[in-house]
């Protein structure tokens, strides 16, 4: 049977706090009475445990403060603000990269490889055709096809149907 009292004064004295921590924590909403109006003590002490700050409250520390959900908010608090000061130092340090900017430059080398590529074949044909006695613009024709070929298999496997949006399926 739940231990219940009317009196927030007397709550207050069985909890071990003073009645107006019971009032402010009733105001924040961390602790209710019972529908009748009165007080259960057990209840009210978990409550107050679940939400008290360990470095201020006496129920916090006896409940081991570290399991609280308080602490716990605390300490992933905590987390994020080392994680943001973190990204902020790297940020100072040049050491993060603006996404815009790095798909930009990406962007740039891989249209100068792939441009380098595609020109390649009709520099290269007449010497090669030359040295192995075939018909150049034959030769030309099979270097551009296999150029074609390799940068197609590249495109698909760095930028998959569907994913860049610019290209429309292969059948």
């Amino acid at each position: 049977m739940p231990e219940l009292t009317a009196s927030t004064r007397e709550a207050a004295r069985r909890l071990g706090v003073s009645d107006t921590a019971i009032h402010k924590a009733e105001r924040a909403g961390r602790i209710a009475r019972e529908p009748d109006g009165q007080w259960d003590i057990d209840k009210t002490r978990r409550r107050l445990t679940e939400t008290a700050d360990p470095a201020r409250s006496p129920l916090a520390s006896g409940a081991g403060a570290e399991g609280t959900p308080f602490a716990r908010l605390k300490v992933a608090q905590l987390a994020l603000k080392v994680e943001a000061q973190r990204l902020s130092l790297d940020e100072t340090k040049r050491r993060l990269v603006d996404v815009t900017e790095a798909n930009a430059a990406l962007d740039e080398i891989g249209s100068t490889m792939r441009d380098a590529l595609l020109n390649w074949p009709a520099r290269v044909s007449g010497l090669i055709a030359a040295e192995i006695s075939v018909d150049p613009h034959l030769l030309q024709t099979i270097l551009q096809s296999h150029i074609n070929d390799l940068l197609t298999e590249a495109a698909d496997r760095f930028d998959p149907a569907g994913l860049g949006g610019d290209r429309a399926p292969q059948p």
